[in-house]
C-alpha cells in the first residue's frame, strides 16, 4: 500500500487539493477576513445594512462553526494520515469536502427558505468530516486519538444543536455556542499541549540547555480536569461550580505552559507564538470562570472573546503558518509578514477583550479597531501564504 507521502507525490491535480490544509487554511482565512467586516457593518448600521444575513447569530456561528471547522479540518486532514499511516484525503474527495463547506457558508449568508434548509446544508460538513475522522482513526487502530474524533463529533453535534435551537426557540443558542467553543478550546489544550513542547524541544535541541518537560501525569490530570470544567460550563453555564472549575483549570494549564521553556524561544516567533496561543487558552478559562464568580467586575463577553479571538484565533494562526511552511517545502522561519500576522491577531484579541471593561461610549469604536486588527491578520495570512498554498511543492515530498 502506498504511504501518505507516496500518495501525495502521485497526485497530479491542482496543488490546492493535494493536501487538506491547503484549501481549508486558505479559505478559512479568507472567510475570517470577510465575515468579521460583514458583522461589523451590521453591528454599526443595523440588520438592514446589508442584503445578506450577517447579524449576531451569524457572527457567533461563523467564528465557532464556520471558521473553526475549516481550520480543524485542514489540520486533521493533514495530521491524521501521519498518525494512522493511512492515505490522505486529496483530489476529488477533498474537492467535494471543500464544496460542502463552501455551500454551508453561502447558506448562512442567504438563509434560503424553508427555515430549516440553511441549517441542514450547513450542518452537513461537520457531520461528514466527523465521520471521516472516526473512520480513519478506527481503521488505523489509532486509539490514542479517539479523543480527537470525539471532540470533532461534539463540535458537529453542537452545530446541529445551534440550528435546531435557533429554529425552535429563536435567539442565540447559548448551550450550543458554549459546547462548540468548549470543543475548540479542548482541542487546543490537547493538540496544542502536544505540539507546543514538541516543536519547542526540536528547536531548542540545536541550542542545548533546559528542555520542555515531557508529558507526564500532571499534564494528563490537567487535561482531564480541563475537560470536566469545560463540560460542566457547556451544560450549565455560569454556575458557581463551573466557574470555580474553569478558574482552576486555567491555573493548571498556566503551570503546564510554564514547564515548556517558552521564554527561550523568543528568537523564533514561529515557536513562541505556540506558547502565546496556549496562554490565551489558559487566560480564557480563567476569565470565563471569573465572569461567573464576579459578573459585575468581569463581563462574560471578555472571556468569550479571550477564547474565540484569543485562543482560537492566535493558536490557529500559529498552526496555520507553521504547517503551511513545512508542508509546502519552505524553511520553518517567521518572516516579517508572518510576524505582522501574529502582531495583528494578538492586537485584535487584546483590544476585543479589553473593550467590555471600558466606558460604554468607547466600546463601539474600540470594537471597530479590534475587528480591523483581527480581520487584517487573516487577510494578510491569505496574501502571504496564499501563493504558497496554491503552488506545487518546490521540493519532493520526503
Amino acid at each position: 500500500m502506498a504511504t501518505s507521502a507516496e500518495q501525495i507525490r502521485a497526485y497530479r491535480g491542482p496543488a490546492l487539493f493535494s493536501l487538506g490544509l491547503r484549501p481549508f487554511f486558505l479559505l478559512g482565512a479568507i472567510w475570517a477576513a470577510i465575515a468579521i467586516p460583514l458583522w461589523i457593518a451590521t453591528y454599526a448600521f443595523g440588520p438592514v445594512a446589508l442584503s445578506v444575513e450577517a447579524g449576531l447569530a451569524f457572527h457567533v456561528h461563523e467564528m465557532v462553526f464556520g471558521y473553526g471547522s475549516a481550520i480543524v479540518a485542514g489540520f486533521l486532514l493533514t495530521a491524521v494520515p501521519n498518525w494512522t499511516g493511512r492515505l490522505p484525503v486529496c483530489g476529488q474527495p477533498l474537492m467535494i469536502l471543500v464544496a460542502i463547506w463552501i455551500a454551508g457558508r453561502i447558506a448562512m449568508l442567504v438563509q434560503p427558505d424553508p427555515a430549516w434548509l440553511a441549517g441542514a446544508i450547513e450542518s452537513a460538513f461537520l457531520l461528514v468530516f466527523a465521520g471521516i475522522i472516526w473512520r480513519e482513526v478506527i481503521a488505523g487502530k489509532n486509539t490514542r486519538n479517539l479523543k480527537v474524533a470525539a471532540a470533532v463529533s461534539v463540535l458537529a453535534l453542537a452545530n446541529v444543536g445551534f440550528h435546531w435551537s435557533e429554529i425552535i426557540n429563536g435567539g442565540l443558542p447559548q448551550m450550543a455556542i458554549r459546547t462548540g467553543l468548549a470543543a475548540l478550546i479542548f482541542l487546543i489544550l490537547l493538540i496544542g499541549g502536544r505540539i507546543t513542547p514538541s516543536f519547542t524541544r526540536n528547536w531548542l535541541a540545536r541550542r542545548g540547555g533546559a528542555m520542555p518537560a515531557p508529558f507526564d501525569r500532571y499534564d494528563g490530570m490537567a487535561l482531564l480536569f480541563s475537560l470536566a470544567a469545560l463540560a460542566v460550563w457547556a451544560l450549565f453555564g455560569d454556575r458557581a461550580l463551573s466557574s470555580g472549575l474553569l478558574v482552576l483549570a486555567g491555573a493548571l494549564n498556566i503551570v503546564r505552559l510554564a514547564r515548556w521553556q517558552g521564554q527561550r524561544t523568543l528568537a523564533e516567533p514561529l515557536v513562541t507564538i505556540l506558547h502565546i496561543g496556549f496562554a490565551w487558552a489558559a487566560l480564557a478559562l480563567i476569565l470565563l470562570g471569573l465572569s461567573g464568580i464576579f459578573p459585575a467586575g468581569v463581563p462574560s463577553v471578555a472571556g468569550i472573546h479571550a477564547a474565540g479571538a484569543g485562543a482560537v484565533g492566535v493558536m490557529t494562526l500559529a498552526v496555520m503558518t507553521r504547517a503551511s511552511l513545512g508542508h509546502t517545502g519552505h524553511v520553518l522561519h517567521a518572516g516579517w509578514g508572518t510576524v505582522l500576522v501574529y502582531g495583528l491577531v494578538n492586537a485584535g484579541a487584546i483590544t476585543r477583550v479589553v473593550a467590555p471593561f471600558l466606558d460604554g461610549a468607547l466600546q463601539a469604536p474600540v470594537n471597530y479597531v479590534a475587528s480591523g486588527f483581527w480581520a487584517g491578520a487573516f487577510a494578510l495570512f491569505a496574501m502571504v501564504y496564499g501563493p504558497r498554498l496554491l503552488a506545487p511543492r518546490p521540493d519532493p515530498v520526503p
